[in-house]
C-alpha cells in the first residue's frame, strides 16, 4: 500500500474509532465530548468539556497521532481498548506504538516500539 494511501486509510479509522466513543454521553455532569481531528498535522483527540457539579472538567481522554506512517498511541484515559480496536479494523500490531509506554515494555507489547 503506497504511503498516502496508507495514512489517508488511518486517518479514517482513527476518526471512526475516536467519533464512536465520543458519542457516548457521560453519566455525570454536564459534560460536551469533543473530537478533535488535525489532518494537516495528524493529530487527534477525544476531549471532555464541562461541569460536575461545581467541578470544572477538561481533559484528553484520547491522543492518537500518525508518525512515519504509524499510528501513536499518546494518551488512553479510558477503558477502551484502542491499540485492539484499531488491529480489529485493518491496522496490523507493526504500525500501532503505544506512545505513553516506555521502549522496554514496548518491547514485549506485541506493538511496534517505534
Amino acid at each position: 500500500m503506497e504511503s498516502l494511501e496508507k495514512i489517508e486509510k488511518y486517518r479514517n479509522i482513527i476518526k471512526q474509532i475516536l467519533n464512536q466513543y465520543a458519542s457516548y454521553k457521560p453519566s455525570i455532569g454536564n459534560i460536551e465530548i469533543q473530537t478533535l481531528f488535525d489532518t494537516e498535522h495528524d493529530h487527534y483527540q477525544v476531549l471532555g468539556v464541562g461541569w460536575n457539579k461545581k467541578e470544572r472538567v477538561y481533559g484528553c481522554s484520547i491522543h492518537l497521532d500518525i508518525i512515519n506512517n504509524k499510528i501513536w498511541i499518546q494518551v488512553n484515559n479510558t477503558e477502551l481498548d484502542i491499540g485492539q480496536a484499531l488491529v480489529e479494523m485493518g491496522v496490523p500490531k507493526s504500525d500501532i506504538v503505544i506512545g505513553f509506554q516506555p521502549v522496554y515494555i514496548r518491547q514485549v507489547s506485541g506493538y511496534a516500539i517505534k
